[in-house]
């Protein structure tokens, strides 16, 4: 099995630290608003990654964390802090939006087939193991207190910026860093506020500094040394957390505990674009799972779009793109439903043509998770006349342990609503525009008799079955 290592910038033999057992970190939502498709795209990745480890005949210990404190709207320690202006925004606590979108993401990877993290770790609920590793850079000498904030101190390390390939004398000749007149240094980073940073947060908790709230580089490094040990083998995450987030818990975590690497394998899935560039929630225009079956779309549409380009490649979304991913899973569906018609069962894969696809789908999914190349190998086994019907329906079995697009399973309806319920949805939606809330009140009450709720989201409306 071979992986790309973003420390290396190569592909690379994979060997875990553990003989057969490997330690797995990916960086979970920050639970402020619902996941987009372009941070689903990421999870699909993992995902994949996962799968795959298994499938090799590793026991894989996956962890992942859930931001549920408040992580600001700019990664360099700036902006606004994300779980209050989401909590202000809707007029509910802090908590109240954690846990709402908590489980409208576990929603999400759901309909995906995305499989749980073995530990899932809330960030609220490891505030003290963050307090011992700041606690524990402290006594070794590479923090300082300014302005009532811990900062980590970068000019205390040799090798800052390592996986981006930081150039620190460049980014102090050019480039445009956030001014923060506490730093010494204008990449240090904050471990923890107190509340001379925000005077009505939400959030806060006792600790040796004063009153107030983790920094957000800091809970990644506490959770995934707490569950993986103080060096594990796999962190995965989007390539926009390489230039700060990453660099940072490489710093902190590195300068706690001594060890070189601390993580063997950097993985980083690339951007979902659409014509406007990066999905993003900062522009406040994005698509989520749900408004995609809104449209009349399934989830695994989506995960087979995913697959069908590598997970290093930029992926651009369109509604074309959709429906040829949803025309080529139906396909496959179809043929599969036939293929069961003339076979009762799947019997173990014997066949010499058999066992030569599925080295192939081995070979595509061991290199750096190939997916569209493993893709490709299953439809040119399912149109090989030379391979028995019952081996065809094994090796789908054996194939969808990865790619996990339930070929076996019956098709179920996604989609919640007619058409023409569908079509009442976006008249409401153009009513509430035109300020005919007369209207919309009218349409909203003929849907709940038909037996749906109205869900009203910042990026849309769609239906739910009333409960």
């Amino acid at each position: 099995m071979r992986l790309y290592n973003t420390m290396s910038r190569s592909v690379e033999e994979f060997s875990s630290i553990k003989k057969d057992s490997v330690g797995m970190y990916c960086c979970g939502p920050t639970v402020y608003n619902y996941a987009h498709i372009g941070n689903l795209r990421t999870y699909i990745f993992e995902d994949i990654l996962k799968k795959t480890l298994l499938l090799n005949g590793y026991k894989v210990k996956h962890v992942m964390n859930i931001t549920d404190v408040g992580h600001l709207t700019g990664d360099g320690d700036d902006g606004e802090d994300k779980m209050s202006k989401s909590a202000k925004a809707e007029k509910k606590s802090v908590y109240e939006i954690a846990e709402f979108y908590t489980d409208a993401f576990f929603k999400d990877i759901n309909r995906l087939n995305i499989s749980k993290a073995d530990i899932v770790c809330k960030a609220t609920d490891h505030i003290n193991d963050m307090i011992e590793v700041i606690k524990n850079l402290e006594e070794k000498g590479h923090t300082y207190l300014s302005g009532g904030n811990v900062y980590f101190s970068i000019d205390t390390i040799d090798d800052y910026g390592k996986l981006a390939r930081l150039n620190l004398d460049e980014l102090k000749e050019g480039a445009r860093i956030e001014v923060d007149s506490n730093k010494k240094n204008a990449k240090d980073f904050v471990l923890w506020f107190t509340n001379s940073k925000f005077k009505d947060q939400a959030m806060t908790w006792p600790s040796p500094w004063g009153v107030g709230y983790p920094g957000w580089h800091i809970e990644c490094t506490a959770m995934s040394m707490k569950y993986l040990g103080a060096q594990f083998d796999i962190h995965c995450g989007g390539i926009d957390a390489i230039p700060v987030h990453h660099t940072n818990e490489i710093a902190q975590s590195e300068a706690a505990t001594g060890i070189k690497p601390w993580v063997k394998y950097w993985c980083h899935g690339e951007f979902l674009i659409n014509d406007k560039g990066k999905m993003s929630k900062s522009s406040g225009e994005f698509l989520t799972l749900s408004s995609i079956i809104g449209k009349g779309y399934d989830a695994l549409d989506y995960r087979y779009l995913c697959l069908s380009a590598h997970y290093r490649s930029q992926l651009k979304f369109s509604y074309e793109a959709l429906d040829s991913a949803k025309s080529a899973r139906l396909s496959l569906k179809e043929k599969i439903k036939a293929l069961r018609k003339d076979s009762i069962e799947a019997k173990e894969i014997k066949g010499e043509k058999a066992l030569e696809y599925k080295n192939a789908f081995l070979d595509a999914i061991n290199n750096d998770l190939h997916t569209p190349q493993a893709l490709a190998v299953m439809h040119s086994m399912l149109k090989d006349g030379d391979v028995d019907n019952s081996e065809k329906l094994a090796l789908i079995s054996f194939m969808d342990q990865v790619f996990s697009l339930s070929l076996n399973a019956e098709e179920k309806e996604e989609t919640v609503g007619s058409a023409e319920d569908l079509a009442l949805l976006d008249e409401r939606t153009n009513a509430k525009k035109a300020k005919d809330y007369k209207r919309a009140d009218e349409i909203r009450a003929i849907l709940l008799e038909r037996g749906y709720v109205i869900k009203d989201t910042p990026q849309g409306s769609y239906l739910e079955k009333k409960v």
